[in-house]
Parts: structure tokens; C-alpha cells; sequence
């Protein structure tokens, strides 16, 4: 980490004087082209830094892998593939829809509930004057070229983005230029249409096929239709759900009996029509989004809960520190409050909150942070904004944004629906104000106007002070008053209209509410949490595997049966029936396949519990194994109380430790002797099932029930435990103590032919460390010359698969040895023609 910021020191010097001297500037008042040559430079120093910060820290993840694994497992994949697939569009499939599911619901606990939330449910059809009034028709655009030649469409600024970073990576490119680009990549996002036509042209820019392009054109990202079969309405897919709830502003208020603050949610999809949208996930032309639109005082912006969250620690990443070129800070959210460094108590509490929603979710805090907009990135009309970022292989990725958008919102939509949206409070003290309202003679101005009266009589009683004050004086000057309404004339006499002026006492004051708002992004918050929870198996590449929180993982539990035999399925069907009735979802895989193989294929789609029936389970009362993935620890549960266990894990009310430790779901034995005897003796049985006719004799009998018998009868010698366990080695298969001399040779208690006896190899004395040979040793003169010709691979497998599950079920340690060691060892002894010998 050192080394790291070492390499930083140089950028994070550079950005702090570009900063510098943007504040001197803004102090000297200096001219706005000046300021914004520095901030250009400014934007660059902190791009360059960013880019290092990225090259530099280590490498997370295999994201092809990861890819590969979501892809294979169905966790999403593009939409219409059959048909060649469409860009921006993707289809989630059971794990993955089950997975975006669950982070809803725990959105909605969260939030909604916790928080007493209003939630509404509006309409992805939006008429064009809702998102007139809003900006979106205006504003909401990128500049767009086409490839002449293929016609492909490309957003300009990235096309421009791409050739400036390969020609500032070329050594062909001199530095004069190179400097150049530069400048242009931090000024790019206030680029027009002409500025990027003129970079297209000066540096020779092309098409990613090498093509000449079309001049830049603004595109707009909504993506247009129409009410109706007439066309005469016009319409877009909502670009963002927050509108919904803005135009039901009134509705709301009177439902929450009038009072403020409140807040109200929505969970939707919304659609941004992306010119090239890249990056799975990041950057889609459908995606849910979960907002919610908190009402508040604009004078008083405290928050009831405040107090719960004051010392909750977050990692801020200041507008100031962004300038200065330093990295984040962790901070008490109470203290960055009272410290202005997040501007009031509302905001705060919502970063707070969203903070441990992501962390429940899956996200790793040591990659997550809140960056605060720059001056230059916020709104006019913004209080404060922060984005809570994420850090992937994509690099840091704007997930939530946390914003104050002030009145902004409801004040225009007021305007241009001409209907107020405002609240109402009771004033601490009353207090007496001018006022000036119009008084209309209706039945004169209606024989004049006619048709027009009552659109005139709702223009006069809208009038604002000043504007009343000021047609006041007009009308008792001249006579008449000639006012406008909707682009069209009237004039009104003094027989049609007057005005009253008095003194009122006020003991209620309306307000436009400031809008806080929170805004999540469910799509890239599901691929963050899916990179953060992707892990590989120590010492095996080729085993990966999700560790989702339980809380969100899409299948609660797996149930695996050892054995496809009849006298499992009752218990089977009990376990079913008991995580049933604690509302968990479970997959059954009774596939053909090792217990191993299928643990890992539970594992990869991310089943973060997994229960095994296995013929231990038939003993009454029936049991069974309860086997955490990540940990690939194991306790032994009751059937009856598998459902309580898991939904207590689940939930987070029990952690596995503390399920390990309880006795009243874990009943474990500590004296290793009797267990490990009773391990090695059910895997054996298991093997006599499976492979029984490989072990068969000359003369009809079987060498597995020999080893069966002499782990039965000898394998239970404390001593011997007792020195494996003082020197930290399991104690499995060996015994010096058994005989003194290294092997034992037991049939009936007599010695017997190499082909047809069983060696147990005593490795703490004669091959100490080498557990693998000692094990070749023990099946090399068990097993037929049949089975270590055609079926070792097989039978290894099978056997450390049920070797494994009888260690893990109580003891915390594993196997001495691997299946590719195994094999190793046999191949090593086998090609020296070994051969046991007493």
C-alpha cells in the first residue's frame, strides 16, 4: 500500500495545484474563461489520478470467469439471444431474478417500512408535458455520430474519448499534442455539438471500423411514443420514476393528513435509450430503480432520527479533497454534519442508511465511499449531492445518489401545471402582512368575455403581491387593465374588476417543500454485490464459487441425498416440509454425481446452506448435516429443527459460530478417537455400496468389510489420537500403536497374502508429512489390479467425497490429502512396480 501511494504522491501533487489555483482565481474574481481554462486543467490532473489509482491497485477479480459462471448458471444473459441478442437489454434468469428480488425486498424493510414510507406504483407511460416541465425533453440528450459507411450509431463523447486516451498512449504522438488531448478529455463534458465536430475533424477521428463520420446531432435518450390511436399525444418511457410521485405531490400530502416532513417511494423500471451501451450491467436501456422523494421544510432540514445514526463512520470523498488531490476520508456522519461538510441532517441520515443497506446487501465495505458533486458537476438548483460509489473491475461505479434537489421539482411543475404544490405550517408566532387581491364583478366580465371569464377569474386570484399591487395602480391611473392570459388580450374596467388591501393576521404560512432524494440503481448494485461475493478455493482456481449474505442469496439451502436409495426420501421430504414452513426456498439435487460435485455446483449459484441425508440420518431421531459453503464447516441438526437453524442464519438473528456453539442445534463430539473411527468406518460402508464389487476376493469375500472390521475393533486407541492432536495433525486411517512394527496385516487375526490383506501405514512414524503415500499404501493392497487400472480416478473421487463429508460433519479441520495427490502417489509407487511387504 506503501509502494502505491508512492506512485500517487506525484498525481495527487498535481491535481492539488490545479486546485489551488482554481480557488485563487475564483477568490481574484478573475475572468470566467480563465476559471474555466483552470478548471479544464483541474478535471484532467483528477482524471489522470483516477486512471493511476485504478492502474495501480491490485487486481480483485477474474471478471471473464465471473461472467462465465453468471452466464453458464443463468444468472442473467442478453435479451432476444436466439435472434442475435440486443444491445442494453438483458433477461434475468431464476438465480438471477430470485437475487434482484430479494435485494427489492430487503430495499422496501429497509426503507419503506423502517422509515414509514408513502409507496406509490405510477406509470411507466409518461405524457411529453410532465417531462417538459421536468427538463427532460430539453436537456435530456447526448450528441450521437454515425459510421458513413456501416451507419452504426456512437456516442460522440466516448468515440472522442477513446481515440484521445490511444493516441496520448502512442509514443508516435508528440507531447505538444499529447497535451493537447489531454485539455480536450477535461473539457469533454461541456463540449457542444460544433466543439466535438471541431476535435473529429483536427485530429483526424474515425469510426472504430475506420470509417469517416457524420457531423455530431443531438439524440435524445427517452425513448418516444403516443397515447392513443390518433398520434395527437405525444409520450415517453420515464426516464427516472421520480416524476410519478412529484405530479401526486397534493394526493399524498392529504393522505399523510397534511403534514411535512414526509417521504414517498417508488420501485420501477425506468428507460434511457444509451447510444452504446457497455458494461453488462453498468449501462442498460431498461433497469429497475428504487427512489425515494423525502419532503422537507426548507428552513428546517433536521432529522427525528438523526441522533441513531450521528456516530455511524462513512468514507467521504469531499469536493475538497477531490480538488486537493486527497484520498477519502472516513468521518462520524454526525461530525461531517455539524462541520457543513454534508449539508444538513436529512441528507445525512439517507447516506447513513444507504450505507448499511449495501453492506446487508453484499457490498464490501473497503470498496465503497460517497463522492460529493464539484461545483461544476451539481445542478444550479442543488443544495448538495453525493454519490454512494462502488468499486469493480470497471473501476469506481456511481450506484446511489443521495441528492437535495431543493424546490426545484415541485416549483416547476407548479408552474407549468398551474397548480400549487405547496404545504402548509403553523407559524410559532402570528405575524400581520400586506396583502392585495383582485375582486371580479363575474356577471360584467362574463357578458364581455364571455366563454373567457373563468380563465380570467383564475388568472386574477393567482396574482402574487407585487403583481396585484402593481395592476392596482394601473387600473385606478387609466382607467382599464390589459392583461394577458395564455398568449391572448383582455382588458377589464373598473365595473369588472377592484381591488381590496388590507392587513392580515397569519397564523399559517405555505411553503414549497425541498426535496431530498435518494435514487438507487438495482442493476449495478446486483453486479457489484455478484463481484464482491465471487471467490475461488484456496489451492483450486478451477473451483469458484458466490459467497452471497444469506439474507439475499437466491436459494436459502440445498438438500443432498448421499444416496438415491428408498429409506432417504422420507427424511428428505421431512426436511422439505420443515424449511417450508419457515417460508425458505431450498433446491433438491439427487443427481447421480459426488457429493463433491454436487456441493460445488450448489456453491457456484451461490446457496450459502446445504443439507445432507445421509445413512446416519435413518437412526432415530433422524439427523442430518448442516454445511456452511463459504466455511465449509459442518454441525449436526435434528431434522425438526434444520428449518429454525436456517431461517435464524438467514435472517442474522444466529451466526454460524454461535450455532456451532449452542447446544440446542448442534450436538458435536470432541473425542476425536471415537469420531474419527466412526468417520472412516461410514465412508467405508459407503464405498462397500458403491464399489463393493471391486473389493471382492478369490475365495467371496470382501477386503472392505476386512477394513471395516479392523477399524471397528483397533481404530480406537486414545494414545495414538492424542499424539496426532498434540501435534496438529488429524488423526485418520493410522495408529503406531497398533502394532510396532509399520504395517499391520489383519485377517481373522492371522497374516495373509499381499493381493488379499490390508495394510493401515503408520505415517507419523515412517512417512511423516507424506499422508498421500501412506494412503496409495493402504488401497494399493486393498484394491483389485482391475480397479487401479480402469477406475482409480473414479474411485478416489468418490471416496475423498465421502471421506470429506464424515470429517467436516463435526471436526473443523481438512483433508491431509487431495485427489490430485493421491493419484500422484499411486502413479510414483505403481511405476517402481511397489509392492507391500512386511
Amino acid at each position: 500500500m506503501e509502494d502505491i501511494e508512492t506512485h500517487l504522491a506525484s498525481f495527487r501533487l498535481a491535481v492539488k495545484e490545479a486546485g489551488d489555483s482554481v480557488r485563487q482565481l475564483k477568490a481574484d474574481k478573475a475572468p470566467k474563461i480563465d476559471v474555466d481554462r483552470a478548471v479544464t486543467i483541474l478535471k484532467a490532473r483528477k482524471k489522470e489520478l483516477e486512471e493511476a489509482e485504478i492502474r495501480l491497485a491490485p487486481k480483485e477479480i477474474d471478471r471473464g470467469k465471473l461472467e462465465t459462471l453468471l452466464k453458464q448458471r443463468f444468472f442473467y444473459d442478453q435479451s432476444f439471444q436466439i435472434y442475435g441478442g440486443v444491445t442494453g437489454l438483458y433477461d434475468f434468469g431464476p438465480m438471477g431474478c430470485a437475487l434482484k428480488q430479494n435485494m427489492l425486498n430487503e430495499w422496501r424493510k429497509h426503507f419503506i417500512l423502517e422509515e414509514g414510507m408513502l409507496e406509490v406504483d405510477c406509470t411507466s407511460l409518461t405524457p411529453e408535458v410532465v417531462l417538459k416541465a421536468s427538463g427532460h425533453v430539453d436537456r435530456f440528450a447526448d450528441w450521437m455520430v454515425k459510421d458513413l459507411k456501416t451507419g452504426d450509431p456512437h456516442r460522440c463523447d466516448h468515440l472522442i474519448k477513446n481515440a484521445a486516451e490511444a493516441m496520448i498512449a502512442s509514443k508516435k504522438t508528440p507531447e505538444p499534442v499529447k497535451e493537447e488531448l489531454r485539455e480536450i478529455l477535461a473539457r469533454l463534458d461541456g463540449f457542444d455539438n460544433n466543439d466535438m465536430q471541431a476535435v473529429l475533424v483536427k485530429y483526424n477521428m474515425k469510426s472504430p471500423a475506420g470509417n469517416d463520420l457524420t457531423e455530431p446531432i443531438a439524440f435524445n435518450l427517452m425513448f418516444p411514443t403516443q397515447i392513443g390511436p390518433t398520434g395527437d399525444q405525444r409520450a415517453f418511457l420515464r426516464p427516472e420514476t421520480a416524476q410519478g410521485i412529484f405530479v401526486n405531490f397534493k394526493r399524498l400530502l392529504e393522505f399523510n393528513m397534511g403534514r411535512v416532513p414526509f417521504a414517498a417511494a417508488q420501485i420501477g423500471n425506468g428507460f434511457r435509450n444509451e447510444i452504446s451501451p457497455r458494461q453488462g450491467l453498468i449501462r442498460v436501456r431498461e433497469f429497475t430503480m428504487c427512489e425515494i422523494e423525502h419532503f422537507v421544510d426548507p428552513t428546517d432540514k433536521s432529522c427525528a432520527k438523526f441522533a441513531k445514526v450521528r456516530n455511524y463512520v462513512l468514507t467521504l470523498f469531499t469536493a475538497n479533497d477531490q480538488m486537493n488531490g486527497s484520498a477519502p476520508i472516513q468521518i462520524p456522519i454526525g461530525e461531517a454534519v455539524d462541520k457543513k461538510i454534508v449539508d444538513n441532517e436529512t441528507l445525512g441520515y439517507y447516506m447513513a442508511r444507504c450505507h448499511m443497506y449495501l453492506l446487508k446487501v453484499g457490498v464490501d465495505s473497503k470498496r465503497l465511499r460517497f463522492r460529493q458533486h464539484m461545483d461544476n458537476e451539481m445542478a444550479h438548483y442543488a443544495q448538495d449531492c453525493w454519490d454512494a460509489e462502488i468499486k469493480t473491475s470497471y473501476g469506481w461505479i456511481e450506484c446511489v445518489g443521495n441528492a437535495d434537489r431543493a424546490c426545484y421539482d415541485l416549483k416547476q411543475h407548479s408552474l407549468c401545471a398551474k397548480t400549487e404544490l405547496v404545504a402548509q405550517k403553523d407559524l410559532p408566532e402570528p405575524k400581520f402582512i400586506d396583502t392585495c387581491e383582485a375582486v371580479t364583478n363575474m356577471p360584467i366580465i362574463g357578458k364581455t368575455h364571455r366563454k373567457n371569464a373563468q380563465k380570467i377569474h383564475e388568472h386574477l386570484s393567482k396574482l402574487s403581491f407585487e403583481q396585484a399591487v402593481a395592476h392596482s395602480k394601473e387600473l385606478e391611473a387609466n382607467g382599464k387593465l390589459t392583461i394577458t392570459v395564455d398568449g391572448e388580450s383582455f382588458e377589464l374596467s373598473k365595473e369588472m374588476l377592484s381591488f381590496s388591501r388590507e392587513e392580515k393576521k397569519i397564523c399559517i404560512e405555505e411553503f414549497t417543500p425541498s426535496v431530498i432524494e435518494p435514487s438507487y440503481g438495482i442493476g449495478r448494485i446486483m453486479y457489484a454485490v455478484l463481484e464482491h461475493a465471487f471467490r475461488q478455493r484456496e489451492g483450486d482456481e478451477q473451483r469458484q464459487f458466490l459467497a452471497l449474505p444469506p439474507i439475499v442469496a437466491p436459494i436459502k439451502c440445498s438438500i443432498l441425498p448421499i444416496s438415491a436409495q428408498t429409506q432417504l426420501v422420507e427424511i428428505i421430504e421431512a426436511v422439505k416440509d420443515n424449511l417450508r414452513a419457515h417460508e425458505l426456498s431450498f433446491r433438491v439435487d439427487d443427481s447421480a454425481g459426488s457429493i463433491g460435485r454436487r456441493y460445488a455446483r450448489t456453491d457456484e449459484i451461490g446457496i450459502p446452506f446445504g443439507v445432507t441425508v445421509d445413512f446416519e440420518s435413518e437412526k432415530l431421531p433422524w439427523t442430518v448435516t448442516l454445511r456452511h459453503a463459504e466455511s465449509l464447516r459442518q454441525i449436526r441438526l435434528k431434522v425438526e429443527e434444520v428449518g429454525e437453524t436456517v431461517e435464524a442464519l438467514v435472517r442474522g438473528r444466529l451466526s454460524w459460530e454461535q450455532a456451532e456453539d449452542q447446544s440446542t442445534f448442534l450436538e458435536v463430539q470432541k473425542a476425536y478417537p471415537t469420531i474419527t473411527r466412526e468417520r472412516i468406518g461410514r465412508a467405508i460402508c459407503q464405498l462397500r455400496r458403491d464399489f463393493g464389487k471391486w473389493f471382492t476376493t478369490r475365495h467371496g469375500g470382501n477386503l472392505l468389510d476386512q477394513l471395516a472390521g479392523v477399524v471397528d475393533d483397533q481404530l480406537s486407541n486414545s494414545d495414538g489420537d492424542a499424539v496426532h492432536l498434540g501435534s496438529g495433525m488429524p488423526s485418520v486411517l493410522v495408529h503406531g500403536d497398533l502394532w510396532t512394527n509399520n504395517l499391520l496385516w489383519a485377517l481373522n487375526g492371522q497374516r495373509g497374502d499381499t493381493d488379499q490383506l490390508l495394510a493401515i501405514i503408520d505415517w507419523q512414524n515412517v512417512h511423516a508429512g507424506n499422508v498421500a503415500e501412506d494412503f496409495v499404501r493402504l488401497l494399493g493392497s486393498s484394491c483389485s489390479p482391475r480397479l487401479r487400472r480402469g477406475g482409480l480416478h473414479r474411485f478416489v473421487s468418490h471416496y475423498l467425497s465421502c471421506l470429506s463429508l464424515e470429517m467436516r460433519r463435526k471436526g473443523h479441520f481438512a483433508l491431509p490429502y487431495t485427489h490430485q495427490q493421491i493419484v500422484a502417489a499411486y502413479e510414483k509407487m505403481f511405476g517402481q512396480g511397489f509392492r507391500l511387504e512386511n
